[in-house]
């Protein structure tokens, strides 16, 4: 019996005239509702997804009211690469802008475009912002939308950072901006005690993590990171040390014509340098350190410089005749020669062996104080004569100074057409100077002590260059020959100076004693010993004026 009801009631469920036809009817119509339901939300749903989704390319090209790049209008209307090309120069241009970079405390102010100091445009990322820009549905657009409330819509300049190409630049900075710390010393021509100033060093690497933060936000002006370098010599050191006597003395001459006005100014600026620097027993000159950079913002000029063995334009020409005087003024007072390097030709304006080339910041002199008490190096550049002197309490000290040549090469002798001289002229464009092979010797004499040192020097030889003309005749052409006279050099030379000697010429006391030289010409002493040797066949050209001795010393060394 209760199989059977069941049956019913499961074959009772679809027929419509069944007693329990209104009990399944309901079911059916609330299934229908459901479908109905869910009919409407897809419909709303696919509304307003229309709604929201950009729709073809009309909705792509709408733009906001205005649209700005560094402070600039972009144009946003038409084709798309326009607005691409103008965003593109708006960026080019802030590149180019000058940056001012500053070093703390003043005293230095330097320019440089932003793409000398490595700016460069990101030209991918800019074109992906102005893509963004026209389109409505960006997240760009969409941020912008939010919050803009009509105002216009900054993009940001797409600028990223060369790292080399900066980290040359800043190097170059660093070379303008850096200063050499002042130690106190002695102003002699005043007799008082000049105070010491600190000095600076740019941290490289430090600054160019703020040039980079400087190229995002547009800052106009950048302050370099440097490090404060502290004098080694404070006034109060200085108490106390006396300058009753010159312990060593030598001179230059240099030429006072407005030919060499830029290099007497040079003299002038490096002597002023080191002049009144005081060593104390067993410190170390380093003339480099104390003359600090030979560059133009450095206050020296463009003036004739011994480079490879010829005379070029350099900055800081004449830095090398300061040196060489402090060399011999030292040598004679007895201070120890830690570093010293011969030029790469003789010189006409010091002897020969007496020479002392720097370079910085690779060559350098280096002096020691070898006393038990301080001494003061003491430079003027007067009247066509740079004196060097080393002063301190009391000299007793004799010391000779013993050259010989060793061994002599010619030099190569090369002519060079010029089409602008007539032919058959010849002048002489560069003056050739043998090699040579020196031995020196300082003798250092104190009471009954004597104490000898040698060494050897070698100056490659100077190429001889002869200008040969190759043009048509003209009777009213005249050359001029170079200026340098023959190298002429005694094949032994002694000088000697000390308390007890007296100069030839002097007519009273010597600061410092006297100074007496003795000679011997031999061969390489006497004008024409080219010739003579079969180095040269001529001393000057044809129709070429002939060499005139009017830079610095030219007589025999």
């Amino acid at each position: 019996m209760a199989a059977s009801t069941s049956q019913a009631l499961r074959f009772r469920a679809y027929p419509a005239t069944s007693a329990n036809a209104a009990t399944v009817v309901r079911p059916a119509a609330s299934h229908r509702f459901g479908w109905l339901r869910l009919a409407g939300m897809l419909v709303m749903g696919g509304t307003a997804g229309y709604l929201l989704v950009p729709q073809g390319r009309e909705a792509t090209n709408v733009a906001p009211v205005q649209a700005t790049l560094d402070g600039k209008p972009l144009p946003l209307d038409g084709d798309p690469l326009h607005t691409v090309d103008a965003a593109h120069a708006i960026a080019r241009a802030y590149v180019a802008q000058k940056v001012t970079i500053a070093a703390p405390g003043g005293g230095g102010l330097l320019e440089r475009t932003r793409e000398e100091l490595g700016a460069r445009v990101d030209a991918a990322r800019l074109a992906g912002l102005v893509t963004a820009l026209r389109d409505p549905s960006s997240p760009l657009r969409r941020a912008h939308d939010q919050v803009a409330r009509g105002r216009p819509l900054r993009l940001p300049l797409p600028v990223t950072t060369d790292a080399k190409r900066a980290l040359t630049t800043l190097l170059q900075v660093k070379d303008e901006l850096d200063r050499t710390a002042q130690d106190a010393r002695f102003d002699l021509d005043l007799g008082k005690v000049l105070p010491d100033e600190p000095g600076r060093r740019v941290d490289v690497y430090a600054t160019l993590a703020r040039l980079d933060d400087a190229f995002g936000k547009g800052t106009p002006k950048v302050e370099a990171v440097v490090e404060s370098v502290q004098a080694q010599r404070t006034a109060a050191q200085l108490d106390g040390v006396r300058i009753d006597e010159v312990l060593g003395y030598f001179e230059t001459k240099y030429a006072r014509d407005l030919k060499h006005e830029a290099r007497t100014f040079n003299l002038r600026l490096a002597a002023s340098k080191l002049n009144g620097t005081v060593l104390f027993p067993g410190e170390t000159f380093d003339l480099n350190e104390t003359v600090g950079p030979r560059t133009e913002v450095n206050g020296y000029k463009v003036a004739p410089v011994i480079a490879q063995g010829e005379l070029v334009d350099g900055v800081g020409g004449g830095t090398c005749q300061i040196a060489g005087t402090l060399h011999g003024a030292a040598f004679f007072s007895g201070l120890d020669i830690v570093e010293r390097h011969p030029h790469t030709r003789p010189s006409f304006y010091i002897k020969m062996g007496m020479d002392a080339a720097v370079s910085y910041p690779a060559i350098t002199l280096k002096l020691k104080n070898p006393f038990p008490f301080p001494v003061v190096l003491h430079e003027t550049v007067r009247e066509g004569v740079v004196r060097a002197e080393i002063l301190g309490p009391r000299r007793s000290r004799d010391v000779t100074f013993v050259r010989k040549i060793n061994e002599v090469t010619p030099f190569v002798e090369k002519d060079v057409p010029d089409p602008q001289m007539p032919k058959g002229a010849r002048v002489l464009k560069q003056r050739g100077i043998p090699g040579f092979k020196i031995t020196r010797y300082r003798i250092l004499r104190d009471g009954p002590f004597a104490v000898r040192e040698h060494t050897q020097d070698v100056y490659p030889s100077t190429m001889q260059i002869w200008r040969v003309g190759s043009g048509d005749p003209d009777p009213k052409w005249s050359g001029a020959d170079d200026e340098h006279p023959e190298y002429v050099a005694d094949e032994y030379l002694m000088i000697s100076q000390g308390p007890d000697l007296v100069s030839p010429h002097a007519k009273g006391a010597e600061k410092g004693g006297g100074t007496v030289e003795s000679r011997v010409a031999g061969r390489y002493g006497t004008h024409g010993w080219t010739i003579r040797e079969g180095f040269a066949k001529s001393l000057s050209g044809k129709k070429g004026g002939a060499a005139q001795p009017v830079d610095d010393d030219s007589r025999p060394d």
